[in-house]
């Protein structure tokens, strides 16, 4: 099976920048053929290229609910996002509009999706660095990560 580990962010947005510092830690721990991760800054239909060939996907990405606490870890299913489809223009759909439009078109898409979301406290200050809250979480997310690539799901 070909699985996909995919961390989101933005590097110099202090936590928005988790996903990827998440997928830097659990690439340096996973040495299988069949796992390929990958880190990047895309977002909306520019993701579905990335996710297109692989049976699972694992993404880790950053997230701020109104009652969540930073450094609390959520384990999704992309049908957690439904109440958020929307494309008010091409340049504005968000993760679960792509994945319709992704089915819709007949796209390889992974019939496996998984998402880890961190809930942060900044995602807007400029700095390369996570707040206390959020960087203790990445160890607790590698380590979910590793469970559900070990057949361990449901973390």
């Amino acid at each position: 099976m070909k699985t996909l580990v995919l961390g989101l962010g933005n590097p110099i947005l202090s936590d928005d920048g988790v996903g990827l510092r998440v997928a830097e830690e659990v690439e340096s721990r996973v040495d299988q053929r069949d796992i390929t991760v990958v880190d990047t800054s895309l977002s909306g239909l520019s993701l579905l290229d990335v996710l297109a060939g692989y049976d699972k996907a694992i993404i880790i990405d950053a997230v701020q609910t109104v009652e969540g606490k930073p450094g609390q870890i959520y384990r999704l299913d992309p049908e957690a996002l439904d109440f958020t489809r929307h494309a008010a223009s091409p340049h504005d759909v968000n993760f679960a509009t792509a994945l319709e439009l992704g089915k819709r078109l007949g796209l390889a898409l992974p019939p496996e999706i998984v998402i880890f979301a961190v809930e942060v406290a900044d995602a807007s200050t400029f700095s390369e660095e996570c707040t206390p809250e959020v960087k203790g979480a990445i160890p607790v997310c590698v380590e979910m990560i590793i469970q559900e690539l070990d057949g361990g799901g449901d973390a």
